[in-house]
């Protein structure tokens, strides 16, 4: 079958033979230093044959950042995983916390918008992190007892670990290369950052810390929808 391709203005023709056909993309530039892509085919056993007049169309790095989000675990304070396979289909909010910070009151806050929107579907994870002035010295027991004494948390909080460095864990990891913060810098800047995440495993919003929860409301009411 002679099919063609367009470069510039001209159509340069080509022949394929079998309609089980893969892609090839070819980068070329032009003596302009404009750029094309020129898609030939080729034959390949195929279990799913694809017709020559079918338009393609996909992301590979939309499918890849979704699915990512769902790859992810954690570890839980008992030393079992939290897998974030289970949080298919709900918004999910997600703080470093500290209990011995300036903004350690923002847990009112996040347990609030937690109880208010928990049966539309809203996930909130607490990650103690001791990384930032040393402010989450505590172990995950107590950790847990401050914050239900205090202020009546019943949302998850991971074990403690870092959020930043060479020993980040998994989760900020993900959360940081989705979405940088302010100027660009992808670091977490202080205790109580806060990542939103869509139902779609996409991060739609990071806040600094000094961004109450209650700032954040109408943006969860947005998405939850």
């Amino acid at each position: 079958m002679l099919r063609q391709v367009r470069l510039g203005s001209r159509f340069i023709p080509f022949l394929t033979t079998d309609v089980r056909l893969t892609l090839n993309i070819t980068r070329w530039r032009l003596p302009s230093q404009r750029s094309f892509t020129l898609v030939t085919q080729s034959t390949h056993p195929s279990t799913h044959p694809l017709s020559t007049t079918s338009p393609i169309a996909y992301s590979t790095a939309a499918m890849s950042n979704t699915s990512g989000f769902y790859s992810l675990k954690a570890e839980l304070p008992n030393g079992q995983t939290f897998d974030f396979a289970d949080l298919k289909g709900k918004t999910v909010l997600i703080v470093n916390v500290a209990s011995k910070c300036g903004f350690t009151p923002h847990y009112q806050g996040l347990q609030a918008l937690y109880e208010k929107y928990k049966d539309q579907g809203l996930v909130v994870l607490g990650f103690p992190c001791n990384q930032f002035g040393a402010q989450e010295p505590g172990t995950a027991e107590e950790i847990q007892t401050f914050c239900s004494l205090n202020y009546g948390v019943t949302f998850p909080l991971m074990n403690k670990s870092d959020v930043n460095g060479d020993t980040t864990n998994e989760v900020y990891k993900w959360l940081k290369n989705e979405k940088a913060g302010l100027l660009g810098l992808t670091r977490i800047k202080w205790n109580f950052e806060k990542f939103l995440i869509d139902k779609n495993g996409k991060v739609v919003n990071r806040w600094a810390s000094t961004t109450k929860p209650s700032a954040i409301d109408a943006e969860i009411a947005r998405i939850i929808e």
